[in-house]
């Protein structure tokens, strides 16, 4: 338990300058012919998907239709997600799986635009409901971009 509070406690943010462009270092380094260590995207796919992540937090992304991939209460999932390691091959929004080929290229310069319009967000504002976690905090969102960009990074070796 003393874990698990640690962890919430020191959970970076996309909001963090130094976290941030540690993310924006790793995007730029993703190369064409990364491979993942797990799962079955590719990596213009995978970069395309954290777009996608991103666009929902900013609510750009149509979410009906979506429903959680847990029967649990939103409150109980949201503290899961962000505060527990996430297994390969997680769950996720079904507007949010990319399919087919994407550009891998105007796909990272998207990324890397998103992600400065994301953290230019005060933390404050009013957020967007998230279709599956509820009603969520900037501070929530961010750690959750944050947690959300450091694994499919890792997914490709970055």
């Amino acid at each position: 338990m003393i874990g698990v509070l640690f962890s919430v406690l020191n959970m970076p943010t996309l909001h963090d300058p130094g976290y941030r462009e540690a993310i924006k270092s790793r995007i730029k380094a993703v190369t064409p012919n990364a491979l993942p260590k797990w799962g079955s995207m590719t990596v213009d796919q995978m970069m395309w998907h954290l777009c996608a992540g991103i666009e929902v937090c900013l609510g750009r992304l149509d979410l009906r239709g979506e429903k959680p991939s847990f029967p649990i209460p939103k409150p109980l999932l949201r503290f899961v997600v962000l505060n527990l390691p996430w297994p390969k091959g997680s769950p996720t929004l079904r507007v949010t799986k990319a399919a087919g080929q994407h550009d891998l290229e105007a796909e990272r310069a998207r990324c890397l635009k998103l992600i400065d319009e994301f953290a230019s967000r005060q933390l404050d504002d009013a957020w967007h409901l998230h279709p599956a976690l509820g009603a969520m905090s900037g501070e929530q969102y961010s750690r959750l971009q944050a947690k959300h960009f450091n694994h499919h990074l890792a997914q490709f070796g970055e």
